[in-house]
């Protein structure tokens, strides 16, 4: 499948966000490949947005990548403990990103069970399979994303995002998701999802 060049990035982030609906996460571990279907994201749209990490133009070490060029991987912290997976959006020195929150899985299941459950995904019960990678912190669990993957460039071999199969879907806009905090900003629908997905995070 063919990989999404930068120029599918260097694009407002609402229209990132639901293109990116349908396409395929891949990461390759030493040789070995896992991948999944990215079925819900959420659009972080920069300096105006109170839910964002570069709301007002903040800039530190953490937030700089999305300051950089579009197509590089923003990954960072919740709780001190999950890791969330974004993708920089937009052209340089405008601090947009997308935030993949579930994918479904598609290569690489054994791998991914290791990843979170320390089973074959054979042995995995259907609650453990739905809940495998439905979730921010959970799907980096699952594909071995961290934070040595920050500033990865999404172009490049290791990590990356492929076109999926030419599939009809409809998209449901709502709430972003744990953002209480973030004032008028909390209730913009900047969350898309695949309408009918079982690897949802949240109806």
């Amino acid at each position: 499948m063919k990989k999404l060049d930068r120029e599918f990035y260097n694009r407002d982030s609402l229209i990132v966000a639901k293109e990116l609906l349908g396409k395929v996460l891949v990461h390759e571990i030493n040789g070995q490949m896992i991948s999944a279907k990215i079925v819900e994201s959420e659009a972080y749209m920069g300096v105006e947005d109170r839910a964002s990490h570069a709301y007002g133009g903040k800039r530190t070490s953490r937030v700089e990548v999305m300051y950089g060029s579009p197509g590089f991987s923003y990954v960072f912290m919740i709780y001190g403990m999950y890791y969330c997976f974004n993708t920089v959006t937009r052209e340089e020195g405008n601090p947009q990103a997308v935030l993949i929150r579930a994918v479904e899985p598609i290569e690489g299941l054994d791998l991914m069970a290791q990843n979170r459950f320390k089973k074959t995904y054979n042995q995995l019960t259907k609650s453990q399979i739905k809940s495998l990678t439905n979730g921010p912190g959970k799907l980096c669990i699952a594909l071995l994303i961290d934070k040595s993957l920050s500033g990865e460039d999404l172009c490049g071999d290791k990590l990356y995002i492929e076109e999926g199969k030419n599939e009809e879907f409809n998209i449901i806009s709502s709430k972003r998701v744990g953002i209480d905090y973030a004032e008028e900003a909390k209730d913009y629908l900047w969350r898309f999802y695949i309408e009918g997905n079982k690897y949802l995070s949240v109806k």
